[in-house]
């Protein structure tokens, strides 16, 4: 009789997170029923009478609003359509997707970013790749499709292990997907959900406030993520996988005549652009200047999502002229409708999201659970980096069973930024901290949209690769970049440098 094989803790860990994690339902049916929790819990608090203080104003009190009394009923009919077209990051991030899609489906990102890993050096091959990896999120998910097979084949082709490269690369795209160096999608994707949980308690506060509030954090994170990055894969990650002996091999394509004279069209187009910007920021009387003739507060901050879309999409439109993949204005219309067929899962999302978030703002819930959370965290002395550090262990713990950044901050910010704001941290450092938490343990969540991908990218090069191998070859990384990482926020707020334009890491009224 054949022995049964036995599971190791650490494999039944494994196991019992993707069951639980299966079990949870959709993102839009999560909020869906979120909203229905939110109603119900609105007339049961009602009717106790609970109340509360104002925040900013002493005598002013708060209690909640029955969203299921006659006048609540009307308010849910009335503005479900409002809910869905107001909720903040609709608008922006679909027009900033129309940008960057554009660009990403006439293949200048993906060009991009083989121009960029395959003229490295050897020796700087590895962090080439995690730094690659880290700036793909520029161009949202396409990191996930060009880089780990990517990085594997260059691996392989220079005698190194190929899962190595893969891992290298998959930790770059997914690990450090907060961090860049330009403006991103998930500027205004979070950040606009950040400045409406910031107005539940200071809605002065919440209008100085701009979608870059973490901008300056974001790019020094860049170089530590990539040191980081570097020194797992080549001392830990490589070593334990030793020397490859599969029988899979691939050669490493390099970028064809045409795809490099539309890189460097599409790049004059892109510096000629920014030079235009130039001249509508820099001089004196510039239009996009401020009032007071600075930038922070200025048309420019306010239009920075029409900016990302323009300085993506003219480079997109040149390199896709010169590569052929634009011949006319239809294919620029059906790269740009396939761009928005691509974001049909966040519109849906955005709608049911909207009605939880505009639910939970009008019935004063989250204002009650903002003042008595931070009675609570000042009952026990808990401030502080503890903190911090306990809100980074409840946004990693969340992450695990729930892989949309999206979706967990719209859950997360009416609560935990009123909270924070309340003991004195401002929403920027709050927004920062759960980014933090967010993709450093995207790389160890089964439920992440593109692990699936990552797997059957990796048994390429081993039949036997399956969620656990992939987690445990994934995992140094998120250690080591959640610790890394927690440090250089802590030395910020020690040193109390603002995380991004106008973005303080303590909360002033």
């Amino acid at each position: 009789m054949a022995k049964k094989k036995r599971v190791g803790l650490f494999q039944k860990s494994l196991n019992q997170i993707e069951y639980i994690g299966n079990k949870l339902p959709h993102p839009v049916t999560l909020f869906i029923i979120l909203a229905f929790i939110v109603l119900v819990a609105s007339a049961i608090v009602a009717n106790t009478g609970v109340s509360v203080e104002h925040p900013g104003d002493p005598e002013q009190q708060i209690t909640a609003k029955n969203l299921l009394n006659g006048e609540g009923i009307v308010y849910i009919f009335t503005s479900m359509v409002d809910n869905f077209i107001q909720f903040a990051p609709l608008g922006m991030v679909l027009v900033t997707m129309l940008g960057i899609g554009l660009a990403e489906r006439t293949g200048l990102i993906s060009a991009g970013l083989r121009a960029f890993v395959l003229s490295l050096p050897k020796s700087l091959i590895t962090a080439g790749l995690v730094f690659a990896g880290i700036i793909s999120s520029v161009a949202t998910d396409a990191g996930y499709v060009v880089l780990p097979p990517l990085g594997a084949v260059l691996f392989a082709a220079l005698g190194r292990h190929p899962l190595a490269g893969l891992a290298a690369a998959f930790a770059g795209v997914s690990g450090g997907f907060s961090a860049n160096l330009v403006p991103t999608a998930l500027e205004p994707m979070l950040g606009e959900m950040t400045i409406a949980a910031a107005a539940i308690k200071d809605g002065a506060y919440a209008e100085s406030m701009n979608i870059l509030m973490n901008y300056y954090f974001t790019i020094v994170s860049v170089f530590i993520l990539t040191l980081i990055g570097t020194w797992v894969t080549e001392k830990i990650v490589e070593p334990r996988l030793g020397a490859y002996t599969g029988s899979y091999k691939e050669d490493a394509n390099g970028l064809s005549g045409i795809e490099k004279k539309g890189l460097l069209y599409a790049g004059i187009s892109a510096v000629l652009s920014v030079i235009a910007f130039a001249f509508l920021i820099v001089p004196e009387n510039a239009p996009l200047r401020g009032e007071d003739g600075g930038i922070i507060t200025s048309p420019f901050m306010s239009s920075l999502v029409p900016v990302i879309f323009i300085l993506f999409f003219i480079p997109g439109v040149v390199y896709g002229i010169v590569t052929k993949t634009v011949k006319s204005d239809k294919d620029v219309a059906n790269h740009l409708s396939d761009t928005m067929s691509s974001m049909g899962v966040f519109i849906i999302l955005s709608f049911a999201a909207g009605q939880f978030v505009a639910y939970f703002n009008e019935s004063n819930l989250g204002m009650l659970i903002g003042v008595y959370g931070a009675e609570f965290l000042e009952t026990i002395k808990l401030t502080g980096i503890p903190l911090v550090l306990l809100f980074i262990l409840i946004a990693c713990f969340i992450n695990i069973f729930i892989g949309s950044a999206t979706a967990k901050w719209a859950l997360m910010a009416p609560i935990f930024v009123p909270i924070m704001m309340e003991l004195g941290y401002s929403p920027e450092l709050t927004q920062m901290a759960y980014r933090i938490a967010d993709s450093s343990t995207n790389i160890i969540s089964p439920l992440m949209t593109y692990f699936a991908l990552i797997i059957a990218y990796a048994q390429k090069y081993d039949k036997k690769m399956g969620i656990g191998t992939l987690i445990a070859t994934m995992l140094p990384y998120s250690i080591f970049f959640l610790i890394g990482w927690t440090l250089l926020l802590i030395i910020w707020m020690l040193l109390g440098i603002d995380l991004g334009p106008a973005s303080p890491i303590y909360y002033q009224p």
